[in-house]
């Protein structure tokens, strides 16, 4: 029977016991809720998933607190509702950002009368938020054009390719999916995350089409072959990403602890979508094609 030892003591897999449609059923499930959950977003907010203030417009103020209940404090000193009160570990400082109809010279004042100590203030006109929106997402569609592009050149197959492709479109999708579930804003460090992770895909998938389609040997010796190699690359970014984010957040660092976090996910949605959508797709395509 065509079988595997996967690395890091994980249970050894046996394909044969396991028809295309259960291999494919799992993964596209899994897409299509996360499908619903980004359409049900979309129709009540306009957007696919929370904009950061990048997107939006708004201001971020880095400011110093002292005494207690800081974070009444700062609700209690500003005439505008803040959007968000983050504090930083092991300090005094608290990073507070306000929507776009915030005035941010008022801010300033505000906060000086309250006794804070302004350390920075970034603002963001949504003129300029809507057109690094547009950008963001044009960036992310034309990289994933460009991966299409070039994994249609590189194997001139319509089926590899299309598994490719539909596999890195479900490690991005499931992400955004998540990013909804738990409240993560999509802002420029995220949308760099989410280039990161067509990136993993399609150098995992390639991994996979690559040792089935031009090496020798049976179908499941090349495939677990390229299983081998993959899955330790994959997993040991995944630990790698876990303790930057439980790192991240220890010290209060926003940014690299949501990007972190986004890495994981998709990085663990490529595990399944490579080896269960992308691998039946191939057999499918090897045998019966």
């Amino acid at each position: 029977m065509p079988s595997v030892d996967l690395p890091f003591g994980l249970p050894e897999v046996d394909y044969a016991e396991y028809s295309n449609r259960q291999l494919v059923a799992v993964p596209l499930v899994v897409l299509a809720i996360a499908l619903l959950i980004i359409g049900g977003v979309w129709l009540t907010t306009g957007a696919p998933v929370d904009l950061g203030m990048e997107f939006t417009g708004g201001t971020e103020m880095r400011l110093q607190v002292d005494g207690p209940n800081a974070e009444q404090q700062i609700q209690e000193a500003f005439t505008a509702e803040p959007a968000s009160i983050q504090p930083v570990a092991g300090s005094d400082i608290y990073l507070v950002s306000f929507g776009a109809d915030a005035n941010s010279e008022q801010l300033e004042t505000q906060a000086e009368n309250a006794g804070f100590g302004v350390e920075s203030i970034d603002a963001t006109s949504p003129s300029f938020g809507s057109a690094a929106q547009t950008q963001a997402i044009g960036g992310i569609v034309i990289a994933f054009a460009g991966m299409s592009v070039l994994v249609f050149a590189m194997f001139r197959t319509f089926v590899p390719s299309i598994a490719v492709v539909v596999s890195a479109f479900s490690d991005v999708v499931v992400p955004l999916a998540l990013m909804n579930v738990l409240g993560i804003q999509l802002t420029l460090g995220s949308v760099a995350a989410l280039l990161m992770i067509i990136g993993y895909s399609v150098d995992s998938d390639i991994l996979l089409n690559n040792h089935v389609l031009r090496r020798q040997g049976s179908f499941y010796e090349s495939a677990y072959r390229a299983m081998e190699t993959g899955i330790t690359m994959t997993v040991t970014s995944i630990a790698a990403m876990t303790v930057m984010t439980i790192v991240a957040t220890a010290f209060g660092i926003g940014l690299l602890s949501s990007i972190g976090l986004i890495l994981v996910f998709g990085l663990a949605t490529d595990l399944l979508n490579t080896y269960m959508l992308n691998m039946s797709l191939l057999r499918w395509w090897k045998f019966e094609g």
